[in-house]
């Protein structure tokens, strides 16, 4: 695996990345296969909640559809009910249409079909093309071989055709316990593809079906069922990730077998990303061992978790574009997610004054019982966003760490003697300083103002080097803020001595501020509502946030990290 060069290409790709594709469609449209038509699909397994790396496969199957005027399938491979929920089918359904895509008519479950696979496997039976084996899984594995070495036949392979179709005839009427029998397709013991090795078709699998219930005891496996479903629904490009391609061999030769019609399967490199792990499998293990707060954690790499944090439809279909659709596996850095998030962002959300660690500013030459409303632009990137009303009072509050006692040479904000802007406000210069006698701490900051600085200009001309925000004390409204890092320690979690990804989970992934202050125009922010805190980044407020408990995620600070990729890359060219 290759790690996606970190230059200015990708933060400057064109509209139409590389998509490989594309340009089969165009090429089987050219030459008339399949009529012109473009159908195809998105098959997740419902047992568990979609991530980042099914936003890639949503965008590439409902984009390609979508592109050349066809259509694209929501279908569920709900071949295995002993993991599958109906939870999971109501999350990712949510989830495809929170991307910004629909599927129209086309919903379809594969145990639709479960009735016509059963029949084509007895007919492959009838065919002399399968057969039931009575070993267990570990000896499956161990007849099948090794990558240099051949495997050998089952002895219960040449069974009489009789034998077969009882045997899993009462398979299915639930006669043999689980694992006892499988149903195998008889190809070839010897080919060097393992896949082709007499793969398993169903196994015995008595689990009340969340859609069939208990109609079932025998389930088809994903290879048998993938291209039947395909062939059912008249798809014509089957698009699946890079791990199936040793597959396709036999996808092909299971639809071969029977007088259906034949998709074409195309295989893309799935999105692996620095930081994150994109597998259900081990975000369910975090779930259930309580290493996350469930799968809308917004540390998780779920849609549902990244949609909480604030993380925008737009921002991840941008990035999936400029990441285009490759034939062979990178790792891709966060950076160029979170940079396409700040463009999102930068254009779409208001921005408001919040103070995460606040420290009280007395302006001791200010009237004391004025309250002033100052000017503040909502969006300087959206004219039509235009401007509110921020109070200003004697009594404010600024971050305590835009103040020092002891300055270094170039620290330019606030400290004693020193003159700084409020932003949208006055020039203030601090006069004095009170401190806790015990811990030693600034607890109050005693300044004066200029009055004739009004909307942070002064008519001498003169220019503060450092411009602060700030709330006003009298006004502001109490919130907690939680601060999210990279779930992960490691750019490669699975890169662990013990093999244990959690091993380097981030015990800093969340930093959790209470008593933070922010304006009163906050309290009408709705929830999933995404807002600039101004110099300090984006936030989202949390599900759990209310008028009088107002909580909001930390979506994606401000510093572009990918731009400073791209800037030192393409000063290195």
């Amino acid at each position: 695996m290759e790690t996606t060069p970190r230059d200015d290409t990708a933060a400057d790709a064109p509209q139409q990345a590389a998509n490989f594709i594309r340009d089969i469609i165009k090429e089987h449209n050219r030459t008339g296969r399949f009529g012109g038509k473009v159908v195809t699909r998105f098959p997740p397994e419902p047992n568990g909640y979609l991530h980042i790396g099914h936003a890639k496969a949503i965008c590439i199957d409902f984009g390609m559809a979508r592109e050349f005027g066809g259509e694209c399938h929501l279908r569920y491979d709900d071949t295995n009910p002993s993991k599958e929920e109906e939870e999971y089918v109501e999350s990712i359904q949510r989830d495809v249409k929170w991307l910004g895509f629909d599927w129209g008519k086309h919903l379809y479950y594969a145990s639709d079909y479960f009735p016509e696979m059963y029949e084509w496997a007895v007919k492959l039976i009838k065919d002399g093309k399968a057969y039931v084996d009575d070993l267990n899984a570990e000896q499956i594995r161990e007849y099948r071989g090794t990558l240099t070495q051949p495997g050998k036949e089952s002895p219960f392979r040449n069974r009489t055709v009789e034998e077969n179709l009882d045997l899993f005839t009462r398979m299915q009427a639930g006669e043999f316990p689980d694992g006892s029998h499988v149903l195998r397709a008889k190809i070839n013991m010897a080919h060097p593809n393992m896949n082709m090795r007499d793969p398993v078709m169903y196994r015995i699998l008595k689990v009340p079906h969340h859609r069939s219930g208990s109609t079932w005891n025998v389930y088809p496996m994903y290879d048998w069922a993938h291209g039947l479903e395909d062939s059912i629904e008249g798809v014509t490009h089957s698009l699946c990730s890079l791990e199936f391609e040793d597959h396709r061999p036999l996808y092909d030769w299971f639809i071969d077998q029977l007088p259906i019609h034949h998709p074409q399967q195309i295989e893309f490199a799935r999105l692996n990303l620095t930081y994150t792990v994109m597998s259900k499998r081990k975000l369910l293990q975090m779930v259930k061992k309580g290493q996350v707060d469930g799968w809308d954690d917004p540390r998780m790499p779920t849609l549902g978790g990244m949609r909480r944090r604030g993380y925008t439809p737009e921002a991840i279909r941008t990035f999936c574009d400029r990441i285009g659709v490759a034939k062979r596996d990178s790792i891709v850095d966060f950076a160029l997610l979170e940079h396409c998030l700040r463009e999102d962002l930068n254009k779409r959300a208001a921005r408001f004054m919040a103070v995460q660690a606040p420290v009280k500013v007395v302006i001791d030459n200010y009237p004391e019982d004025l309250v002033e409303e100052v000017d503040a632009i909502n969006n300087p990137e959206d004219p039509a966003a235009g401007s509110r009303k921020l109070p200003f009072s004697k009594t404010l509050y600024i971050e305590a760490a835009d103040f020092m006692e002891e300055p270094p040479k170039k620290f330019f904000r606030l400290a004693p003697g020193r003159e700084v802007r409020l932003r949208y406000a006055y020039f203030i210069t601090c006069t004095g300083v009170e401190k806790d006698p015990q811990t030693g701490a600034v607890t109050v900051l005693h300044c004066t103002y200029d009055p004739q600085t009004k909307g942070g200009s002064s008519p001498d001309g003169r220019s503060p080097k450092a411009t602060i925000h700030w709330v006003s004390a009298a006004h502001a409204l109490d919130a907690e803020v939680r601060l999210y890092n990279h779930l992960f320690t490691k750019e490669n979690p699975d890169d662990a001595p013990d093999g244990d990804f959690t091993s380097n989970l981030n015990p800093d992934s969340l930093q959790i501020l209470r008593g933070c202050k922010i304006e009163p125009a906050l309290a009408e922010c709705g929830i999933g509502t995404v807002v600039q805190f101004e110099r300090l980044g984006y936030y989202c407020a949390d599900t759990t946030s209310t008028p009088d408990s107002m909580v909001f995620n930390r979506t994606v600070g401000l510093r572009d990290e990918w731009a400073r990729i791209s800037k030192k890359g393409a000063q290195n060219k």
